[in-house]
């Protein structure tokens, strides 16, 4: 069946609908909802047998769906009406919530039900896009397929919204406004304003006027030790600042400033955007191997079991900016260094990676130059996983990946990945960017040289299916988090006690050495960077502008345009393309001290 998405942006469920129904035959054309018009163009081009909108942020206009068959997408419940449907859900702490597949008509999240899915919520810190890519994503998978089978048999005949229904629980609620979110800090709790905060994460955020400027926080997490004076910001740690509350203290990773003109800045590391206000704030490190019975926020933990180190690595948006590779790297070193046999490469719940942090370079003073120190870092993080020759590396995807962090997951000599991880293993949608992390080794020698042009050039998403086919993957299980770390352990556990290890490591050692007579990694690092090089330094500016289009959503404010200006006058490229780095000899690597290697200064400018 020809099927038409009209969606607001391409995102983590839409793809994932995408390949699901793909896989199962259908075609599936995509259209941006950016105006009435565009949307109407599109449907005229494409001819569609049935139009899905999977995430909508205007309506589609009626000379469409008098026509055609509209289906909305809808993350709420049956009855559930309004544009804030999660962020209520999580605010007022309902236990189950659930996704409604409804026909669009001329009252919004009013139509006739096609289908409905419900969903506990997870037993752990709640974020609305932890949700979404979770629990509502599975369920609206679910829910349109039964959908889509539906309309197919001709037979179905959907049911009409009927709040007298026991089973129809929804209302029509307002969208969420800022006095809706608003954080009392001396008379709320510590789960209150995790919750709140929670709610609004990753969009809108929650506006905040107390710490000297008006800003949005994101990415709260629950401090058990720390103490002070409700409000007060009392600690630091890698970016994120620590502020106390009446119970207790929580931690906000990002920040995004809004200015005077209600334009918006860059989401960034809280203590960033803080800069000189949080400069006498003591900085509290913590080792990513330190043991802990206390809730608080780390974005590297290792732990070992069963003669495996798992290093998991949970960064916001699973962007992975130059320090933070710097941290990753270290602490990498550090597993490798321990007496274990297997290293798991866990990344993070919501995100395995998504490679360089796209923010982070576009708040640069120089965004080409940041790129650059970006990139490099990320190449010395992947080198050192490459010529790991003491350890069976395993990449353990339970979320997504992207761009530079899919080709990361690469470098290991296993890879697996939770059903319904979503792949975009490619660069070029980003304004034609080259990309590195050798991924012209990596990717060949798992997929072949055919299938790495095509999965680099075409720029789709992937699914666990025809990534675990194509070799790309290993293998995939698991359909929550919970059921996928539970059999991960399992399979590391044969994998550490296996008695062929250390004949598998002899192999791996040699594979290594034979690649490198082949071509040597440094050939492959120094053609990727030339490439890059230019993508940062020369006339071409599509990633520049591909960028910002990113960062700012398409809407690009004066303080941004004042930046391109700035960026003219500053020198224009490094003059070396590449930091050669040795490959280490087989053998343990020597311990890097942990704490000072991975701690970063007690001050902020």
């Amino acid at each position: 069946m020809r099927i038409l998405f009209i969606t607001s942006a391409h995102n983590s469920l839409s793809q994932r609908l995408q390949i699901e129904l793909e896989e199962r035959g259908h075609s599936v054309a995509l259209a941006l909802a950016k105006s009435d018009w565009s949307m109407v163009v599109a449907v005229t081009q494409h001819a569609p047998e049935l139009i899905i909108a999977p995430m909508l942020k205007i309506a589609i206009p009626e000379v469409i769906w008098s026509r055609h068959k509209c289906l909305i997408v809808h993350p709420g419940i049956k009855g559930d009406r309004g544009p804030s449907s999660l962020d209520w859900a999580l605010a007022d702490g309902e236990r189950r919530w659930g996704v409604t597949v409804l026909e669009a008509v001329s009252t919004m999240d009013a139509g006739p039900i096609w289908a409905s899915q419900t969903f506990a919520f997870a037993n752990r810190a709640q974020t609305k896009s932890r949700v979404y890519r979770n629990e509502v994503t599975e369920a609206a998978v679910n829910a349109v397929l039964e959908a889509v089978a539906r309309y197919e048999s001709q037979r179905f005949q959907p049911e009409i919204l009927d709040y007298a229904r026991s089973d129809v629980r929804g209302r029509l609620r307002p969208q969420m406004r800022q006095s809706d979110r608003e954080i009392d800090w001396t008379g709320e709790s510590t789960e209150a304003i995790v919750r709140k905060i929670g709610a609004a994460d990753s969009a809108p955020g929650v506006l905040d006027n107390s710490m000297g400027r008006s800003v949005y926080l994101y990415g709260a997490h629950v401090e058990d030790e720390l103490c002070g004076r409700p409000g007060e910001i009392i600690a630091l740690r890698h970016g994120a600042i620590c502020r106390a509350t009446l119970d207790g203290a929580v931690w906000i990773t990002h920040l995004k400033p809004k200015y005077d003109d209600g334009s918006f800045g860059i989401k960034l590391p809280a203590a960033k955007v803080l800069g000189s206000r949080v400069r006498d704030v003591t900085s509290s490190i913590l080792s990513p191997a330190a043991a802990l019975d206390y809730q608080t926020y780390r974005d590297i933990r290792y732990v070992e079991r069963d003669q495996a180190g798992y290093l998991y690595f949970d960064f916001y948006n699973g962007a992975m900016g130059t320090e933070l590779c710097d941290r990753l790297r270290h602490a990498y070193r550090y597993a490798r260094s321990r007496p274990t046999r297997v290293i798991v490469l866990a990344g993070g719940e919501d995100f395995f990676s998504n490679g360089i942090d796209l923010n982070a370079i576009e708040a640069a003073v120089s965004p080409a130059h940041e790129s650059w120190r970006n990139i490099v870092a990320m190449d010395n993080l992947v080198r050192e996983i490459l010529t790991t020759s003491s350890h069976i590396v395993v990449s353990a995807l339970r979320g997504n990946a992207g761009a530079g962090g899919a080709m990361l997951a690469l470098t290991a000599d296993v890879v697996y990945a939770r059903h319904g991880v979503v792949l975009n293993p490619h660069y070029k949608g980003m304004g034609g960017l080259n990309g590195s992390e050798y991924w012209t080794y990596c990717l060949p020698r798992r997929v072949g040289k055919d299938c790495a042009l095509q999965l680099t050039e075409q720029c789709q998403p992937m699914g666990v299916r025809r990534a675990t086919s194509i070799g790309f993957l290993d293998d995939a299980f698991g359909a929550t988090a919970e059921d996928f770390d539970g059999e991960l352990e399992g399979r590391v556990a044969a994998l550490s006690g296996d008695q062929r290890l250390w004949q598998r490591l002899i192999d791996k050692h040699e594979r290594r050495l034979a690649d490198e007579r082949v071509k040597p990694l440094d050939a492959y690092r120094d053609e990727e960077l030339k490439r890059m090089w230019t993508n940062f330094f020369g006339p071409d500016s599509s990633y520049h502008e591909a960028r910002r289009r990113f960062v700012f959503k398409g809407n690009l404010p004066a303080q941004a345009v004042d930046q391109f200006k700035r960026e003219a006058t500053l020198p224009r490229a490094p003059s070396q393309p590449a930091r050669r780095l040795n490959t280490p000899a087989i053998g343990r690597v020597a311990p890097p001290q942990l704490s000072s290697d991975i701690a970063v200064s007690g001050r902020v400018g």
